[in-house]
């Protein structure tokens, strides 16, 4: 089948066929996205993501042979532009923070509502970073504080820290503050630096660990 103009395109990364299939069936209801192809582990779903140039991966975490974290890592490397999703049962600490380092854009259960993942997909797709509440939570108690301080950051920076953390993309924030997104960029960046923080999922998380919030 071609490729809808304006869908979601994604692909399906999961070594049991029936969640594979299940994930499909869902999906293609959907007007807004399309499932351009699967794949049973992380070394094949690298393989078809290269290939197919999907816009949102949906990523199992533990799978025989080369598992979603190794995968993320090599899509990484590579620098695919795909936005990873991972959908798993594995809540442990040892999952959810390797998969969020190695670039996950979110972290979900498989028992999430059906219409809820069709939502997460939309969400990472526009560029937010999208944790369930105790993937959160995780994360948060895995993290050491950062030697930054909130004090170190100007009003407009710390505006901007706190649209992050409400989710917020750079284009939309440049919205919200009347700003160009390249100043954005600037911002966050900055932000980072003086944070000691290597991405926005730790920065929101910073950010509402100190209380700057939206």
């Amino acid at each position: 089948m071609a490729d809808t103009p304006g869908r979601i395109r994604v692909l399906l990364v999961d070594d049991h066929q029936v969640v594979r299939r299940g994930l499909r069936t869902f999906l293609e209801v959907q007007e807004d996205i399309e499932v351009v192809g699967e794949a049973a582990d992380g070394a094949e779903g690298t393989d078809r993501a290269e290939e197919l140039r999907p816009d949102v991966i949906l990523m199992d975490v533990t799978m025989p042979g080369t598992d979603g974290i190794e995968a993320l890592r090599r899509l990484r490397d590579l620098g695919n532009p795909a936005r990873v999703l991972i959908v798993t049962s594995f809540t442990e600490q040892r999952t959810v923070v390797p998969a969020l380092r190695a670039g996950a854009a979110g972290y979900l259960y498989k028992d999430i509502d059906p219409d809820a993942l069709a939502g997460a997909i939309r969400s990472v797709h526009a560029g937010h970073v999208l944790l369930q509440p105790e993937v959160a939570e995780a994360l948060l108690a895995a993290q050491d504080d950062p030697a930054g301080r909130p004090g170190s950051l100007t009003d407009r920076e710390r505006e901007v820290l706190g649209l992050i953390a409400d989710g917020r993309s750079n284009r939309e924030i440049a919205r919200a503050l009347v700003l160009s997104e390249k100043t954005v960029k600037t911002h966050v960046s900055n932000i980072l630096m003086k944070l000691d923080l290597s991405d926005r999922t730790q920065a929101a998380l910073w950010a509402v660990r100190h209380g700057i919030t939206r």
